[in-house]
């Protein structure tokens, strides 16, 4: 579980870290579009691991709730872009345990 949150915190640091703070709306919404980006990357690391995995272990890591939090996680991202107030919004939580 550790890996998974060291991936997700990874790609969201270094694609902030990597671009200029600016209170310009073009530039956050370029911001949040590489980020998008950065998240739809880790789809071949996680199709990778999920290949590595014991299908007999006990405590198996569960896939496909880790990708389910990674597409809410695109998707309020894509929202915000496309919103043309800012408005509050709220979210179903991210399950953030992969064990079962």
């Amino acid at each position: 579980m550790g890996i998974t949150r060291f991936l997700i915190a990874g790609t969201i640091a270094a694609t902030f870290a990597t671009s200029p703070v600016l209170a310009d709306a073009d530039a956050e919404h370029e911001a949040l579009a590489r980020l998008i980006h950065e998240l739809k990357t880790l789809e071949p690391m996680i199709r990778s691991a999920e290949s590595q995995a014991n299908p007999d272990a006990r405590i198996r890591f569960r896939y496909d709730w880790l990708r389910q939090d990674l597409a809410r996680m695109r998707s309020g991202v894509q929202e915000h872009i496309d919103a043309h107030q800012a408005e509050p919004r709220t979210f179903p939580p991210l399950r953030g345990d992969y064990r079962r």
